[in-house]
């Protein structure tokens, strides 16, 4: 195949393939958490730890990694703690994030507004083999966590004060999602860009929720369909020069309106059949026997 021949695109593509299973792994979380912007959060401040990769010389992923994790730290201090000014707080850290890395990126020897539109929008000729590489290494954290914690996570997820009388360690673990999301948008940032990594960790999930109702199947569609968009907008975006960020997030938009569509009339037909079930028991009456009667627990 033409687009397996060049190296950049090779590269592109496993690149594409760590996204797709990387965001919606840990969107999974943030939407039961009713958090679903806060990767568009961190990805305003992990632009300044870009700036201040170029600014400094080094790779602007790890850079922004360590930007990005410190500010999704203070983003969960915030919201646990900040409860009057907490809003306020935050609009301060994403827009100060956002203007001081177009700052730093302008005032550094290599930055310049095509690097910092790639980082805002993914390029696929950007990503490096030393990109590659770091992004591989965080990719690998994510799915630890998101797989080996899966329990822990969903349950803090769904009900932070049941778990906290369970026993789970509640603070730590959300610092752990804040960081995990963090790790996420760095790992994202050189194929679906800053601007846009929270769509990919968001919408997938939404998509898969339409037809499944489980939380494993939920987790094995999303990353399913992830995977699905982030391969089919690289190659879109090779064959027709088109910007690969914004064509991986409409593929996405496109499959959760087409699964919606999908699932609303075998939402009303479950919902009909329920209906009739209900009234066949109901005329049945209390003192009719059936088969299943008998049988003792």
């Amino acid at each position: 195949m033409e687009i397996l021949e060049t190296a950049f695109m090779q590269r592109a593509l496993i690149a594409a393939v760590l996204v797709g299973i990387t965001a919606p792994a840990v969107g999974i979380y943030l939407v039961q958490r009713r958090q679903a912007l806060m990767g568009d959060g961190i990805g305003h401040v992990a632009l300044t730890g870009v700036g201040l990769g170029f600014l400094l010389s080094t790779n602007p992923i790890w850079m922004a990694t360590v930007v990005s994790v410190a500010g999704a730290i203070t983003m969960e201090l915030i919201r646990a703690y900040g409860r009057t000014r907490g809003d306020i707080a935050l609009a301060m850290l994403f827009y100060g994030g956002m203007a001081g890395g177009v700052l730093l990126i302008n005032i550094s020897d290599a930055g310049s507004t095509a690097n910092l539109s790639s980082f805002l929008f993914g390029s696929l000729s950007t990503v490096s083999d030393e990109d590659l590489t770091a992004i591989a290494v965080l990719a690998a954290f994510v799915v630890l966590v998101s797989l080996g914690l899966r329990r822990q996570l969903f349950a803090i997820s769904q009900d932070e004060e049941f778990a906290r009388v369970t026993g789970l360690p509640v603070r730590a673990l959300n610092l752990l999602i804040a960081v995990t999301a963090a790790v996420t948008v760095s790992v994202a940032m050189r194929v679906v860009g800053l601007l846009l990594v929270s769509a990919l960790m968001v919408v997938p999930v939404a998509a898969a929720q339409q037809i499944s109702r489980s939380f494993k199947a939920t987790f094995a569609v999303a990353v399913g369909i992830g995977i699905a968009v982030t391969l089919a907008g690289t190659a879109t975006s090779y064959y027709q020069d088109v910007p690969p960020g914004a064509t991986i997030v409409l593929l996405a938009i496109a499959i959760f309106v087409t699964l919606t569509a999908l699932a609303t009339p075998l939402a009303r037909r479950r919902a009909r059949a329920l209906e009739a079930s209900e009234a066949e028991c109901t005329m049945e009456g209390p003192g009719t026997r059936r088969p299943g009667d008998d049988v003792k627990v």
